[in-house]
This record gives structure tokens, sequence and C-alpha cells, in this order.
């Protein structure tokens, strides 16, 4: 057991590793729980593969239509159609060609945990990473507190196994969690990417997901918003990535 802010701490001084030591030397598949999952977590690995020759595979796990559920002018196939807006900007932003973005579309906040949802889940990545050649997934750390990026977490952990790759995680929300919160975790190991030249596009991808930002709908007082404190926690020169 450890407590979180133990946790920020040690993942702030993990070792600064290159991309082969991050991801090994194959492409990696990049799996995002919701639309700009992908750029808050994983926006400068994404930019730094595309750079490096080495486009990854990004799947958005959910359609993200639980964001504004009170919203009129937004009802959820509106909503879905403008987050997959947004995310495909976003990753376009970043270097990625548009046949590296998959949707798998499953209910917002309803991820499958276990069972046949699950398990269909696991075989449509499998596919991709031997479409692909993927030789890594990454995917949400386990412990964000977040339903559908603990679902994610899950399904990764599954779809390593079955495919034999590596397997890393990035924290969300994790990085929210107050000080004195305890964590299951035994043990912290993984690296930080290096991302500054990067961090530019990061930022301009994130900013594209303007749905999230409370401007873009406005009818719904109960609306999603990301948090200034997570934006700021996220806006660094490197990116953390967990191993098992």
């Amino acid at each position: 057991m450890i407590s979180a802010g133990q946790l920020h701490q040690l993942w702030r001084v993990l070792p600064i590793g290159s991309l082969d030591d991050v991801i090994g030397a194959g492409p990696c598949l990049v799996l995002a729980p919701h639309p700009d999952d992908e750029s808050l977590g994983c926006g400068g690995l994404i930019a730094a593969c595309c750079a490096g020759a080495r486009p990854p595979l990004v799947v958005v796990l959910t359609d993200g239509s639980g964001s504004h559920r009170g919203s009129r002018l937004f009802p959820p196939a509106q909503l879905i159609s403008v987050r997959e807006a947004e995310v495909t900007q976003a990753v376009r932003i970043l270097g990625l060609p548009a046949e590296r973005l998959m949707f798998l579309r499953e209910p917002d906040t309803k991820a499958p945990r276990a069972g046949p949802a699950f398990d269909a889940v696991v075989r449509r990545l499998a596919d991709f990473v031997r479409a692909f050649g993927c030789t890594t997934i990454v995917a949400p750390w386990r412990f964000d507190p977040h339903c559908d990026h603990e679902a994610a977490a899950k399904i990764a952990c599954e779809s390593a196994r079955v495919t034999g790759i590596r397997r890393l995680a990035y924290p969300i929300w994790g990085w929210t969690l107050a000080d004195d919160t305890p964590i299951e975790e035994t043990t912290v190991r993984g690296w930080r990417l290096g991302v500054a030249p990067y961090l530019a596009a990061k930022r301009r991808a994130i900013h594209t997901h303007a749905s999230q930002y409370g401007q873009l709908i406005t009818d719904d007082p109960a609306g999603f918003e990301l948090p200034t404190a997570l934006l700021r926690a996220l806006d660094e020169p490197w990116e953390t990535f967990l191993s098992p």
C-alpha cells in the first residue's frame, strides 16, 4: 500500500527513456477510453512516434456520449459525431494518418469489464495488433478513478495476454487523486518520455476537444468540463508510462 502523494512523487522522477526504451522497436497501440484521452495522456507519445516514422494505432474505446447527457442541442448521436470529429482533428495535429484511428463505440460509462462484450472487444484489439504489427499496448493506469479507464486497463491486460505483446499504463485521473488516497500499488517502475519538442502540438490537440471545455455545449449546466488541475498536471515536457 502506498499513498497517491507518494506515487506522484515517484512518477515525477522515473528515468527519462528513449522511444525504444518506452515502447520497444515496433509500433504501439494506444487505447483511449474516450475521445480526448489519447491527447491528454499520450499526445506527446503519438507525436514522437509519428515523427519517428512509426505511427501508432489509436483505438478509442467508448463513444463519448456521456459528457453532456442533459443537452438538447447535442443529443447523443450528434455528440458522438462531434467528439469523433474532434479526435480525428486532434490526432491529425499530432501527425497521425486517419487510417490509424479506430472507433469501437462502446457506450460511454459502460465499457465492459467482463462477459461476452468484454471478450468481443479483446478479440477486436487482438485483430488490430496482428493486422498492424503492434508490439506494445498502451492503456490507462488500472487505478485511474473512472469506470471506463478501469475497464480499458482490464481490456488491455487481457489483450496483451492473448497476443503476447508488452503492456504499459498511462495515468490521467490518477494525477488528481488526493495525496492521502491509499493505493494498492506495490512497485513503481517505468519511464518518462521526453516530449518537449511536441508539447505545443499536444496542447493544440487537447484544445481541439472543444466540447470538453464548457464553451461549445452551453445548455447542460451539469455537463463535463476538463478541470484545470488535470490539464495542469498533464502539461509537462514528459509523459509517464508505467510497467506492470
